[in-house]
Parts: C-alpha cells; structure tokens; sequence
C-alpha cells in the first residue's frame, strides 16, 4: 500500500502486447514508479530493455514485497498463482479479464483480497468505454439484448476459447445492464481453427424476463462490436468500433399520437485504456473500490462457465449423431 506523498511502486508481470500497454500506462503517470517488469520470453524482455530503463526479470517473484500493486498480464491459466503471491506479499493486483480460469479459483482470490484488505480490479476494460458511459441514466429495465463481437483470428497467442477471450467482455457487460438474475442459458458454438470454441452464440434469459442474445467469433472476416438495447420506451444501438449510439425513443406528437424520435450521438474517442489503469492507480492510492471488483470478475466468469457447460452438452449430441468430429479442421 502506498502513502500519499509519495509515487506509487508498481510491477507488470507479463509484457507481451497487451501488459506492454499496460506498462506504457503506468509510465506516462508522474504519480507512478514502474520498479520493473517481468516475463518468461527473453526476447520479449530484450525489446522492453532495448526501449526503457527499467529493471526486469524472466521471474515475476523478484518483485515480491518491493511494490505496493501490480498488474498481472500473463497467460490466464497463471493469474491465479501469480495474483495469490502478490497479495500473500501485500500488493494491490490488477489482473486482466478473465479473472482466472475457474469460478473456484476466482473466488479464491476475491477472498484472499478481502481478507488482506486489499484490492483486485479485473480488466473489464468495455467498463471504461466512453460509448457504455455515455449511458448512464439511460437504461431503465432492457427486456431484450442484442450483442455481436466479431473479429478475424487474432495474431497474438490465445490459452482460452472465444468465451472467456472475447464473449467475457459482453457478458460483464450485460450483467451490468440487467440487474437481475440468470436463471437458464443456452448456447451453440464450433471450434474452427483451435481446438477449442472458436464462434460462438449464446441466450442468457434473466429473472426479470430480459433476454440477451450473444454472439462471438474470432473466425470472422471482419470486425463488429455491438450491443443493441431494446426497453419499453427505447431502443439503444451501440458501435463500439464506431464510437457512436443511435438512441430511437417513444414520444407523442402535438395530435397525441405516438411516434418515434431518433438522437445520434458521436462519442468522443478516449485511450480508455490510459482510464482503467488510471482508476487503478487512483483507487489503490485512494483505498477506494475499483470500478470493476473481483466480484464482478468472479460473475462473470460464473456465466462464461454456465455457457461452456452447455456448449459441451450440445458438442456431445452433435458427436452422438455423427455431425461433428474430435477437432477442428486442419
């Protein structure tokens, strides 16, 4: 934990493309200390050492007990054991999404934060989106959800399937759109190019009655990031890739008949990004809770679970009636 008078000492564990942002975050706060970085490829440290001045270390556990928060940008399959150390040695952790690979192992490390009275933000980072901010005070009850995320293969290694890679961040979402709770989902999806889920389409359906319907590819042949909203007195379109919303509202004219008003709106780009490490640093610095708790990291991996329970039911009866083979083609 950090004073206030002085920088804020901080570590990131893993700096392939991702944690490299991280760490130029950090690096562009007066109010920040980066004391090093860690990772297990050589080559990627050599780059990193070539461009700053800062130490490193192939052995995150160097850092141990020397920085008061860190953020653990690793293969998910490591968040665990590397986020339980770093609380075992009294540092905040960031932790990108998902949370880890496991509701038992999330949990885990949701109470081991509390119980040190520390913090854990997980790496939402759609939270921060200037287009889902802009929301705020307009959504009121949805009663159905509409989301598609769409994007060729990525050109970065992957150790999860298209629902805790990309569908997670709609799912966080959505979770925080409907405040209610999930009582049966279902779910189809094909592994493509991995041997795991790589396009996937699921229906959650709440409590409230709101039903969200959620599609994810990384097989595509090109992008889309959108949510559609529909409410008893609205419909909320949202481009992510855009940065735009088209807002379509219920009104009466001066006959007092009922007609529909449509408002766009253009939203500002930010380096949303540069705002979630920030919220990190400040709520640390603040003894404040994160934006995005490990509680929201733990429900939303819970749902990511519940979808991939059912897409192994439904990958199993694809198997039984000869419609499916044992991997994707090669």
């Amino acid at each position: 934990m950090a004073s206030e008078n002085r920088k804020l000492k901080v570590a990131v564990v893993g700096v392939g493309y991702l944690g490299r942002l991280h760490l130029e975050k950090y690096l562009s706060f007066d109010d920040v200390e980066v004391v090093g970085v860690a990772d297990t490829d050589t080559t990627v440290i050599e780059r990193i050492e070539s461009q700053y001045e800062i130490e490193y270390s192939a052995d995150y556990r160097a850092f141990l007990g020397r920085v008061d928060a860190v953020s653990v940008v690793v293969p998910t399959s490591l968040h665990f054991d590397v986020a339980m150390d770093f609380f075992e040695s009294g540092a905040d952790v960031f932790v990108e999404k998902p949370i880890t690979t496991t509701v038992d192992q999330a949990k885990k490390l949701t109470a081991s934060a509390e119980s040190k009275n520390l913090l854990l933000q997980v790496g939402h980072l759609e939270r921060f989106n200037p287009a889902i901010l802009a929301l705020d005070g307009t959504l009121k009850e949805p009663l159905f959800i509409e989301s598609h995320r769409l994007s060729p293969f990525p050109d970065r290694s992957t150790d999860v399937d298209v629902v805790l890679d990309v569908m997670i961040h709609d799912i966080d979402i959505i979770l925080n759109f409907v405040k209610s709770p999930l009582v049966h989902v279902d779910a189809v999806g094909a592994p493509i190019i991995t041997p795991q889920m790589d396009i996937v389409n699921a229906r959650l359906n709440f409590e409230s009655g709101c039903v969200a319907n959620v599609t994810a590819s990384r097989v595509s042949a090109g992008k889309m990031r959108k949510i559609r909203v529909f409410q008893h007195d609205a419909y909320i379109s949202i481009d992510f890739a855009a940065q735009n919303i088209d807002l379509f509202r219920r009104s009466r004219d001066e006959n007092g008949q009922f007609k529909i008003d449509m408002e766009h709106k253009d939203i500002d780009s930010r380096d949303y990004l540069k705002d979630e490490i920030r919220s990190f640093v400040d709520a640390v610095k603040n003894r404040a809770q994160p934006m995005v708790t490990g509680y929201d990291g733990v429900r939303a991996l819970e749902v990511a679970s519940m979808i991939q329970e059912k897409l192994e039911d439904t990958m199993n009866k694809m198997r039984e009636r000869g419609l499916l083979d044992d991997g994707p083609a090669s």
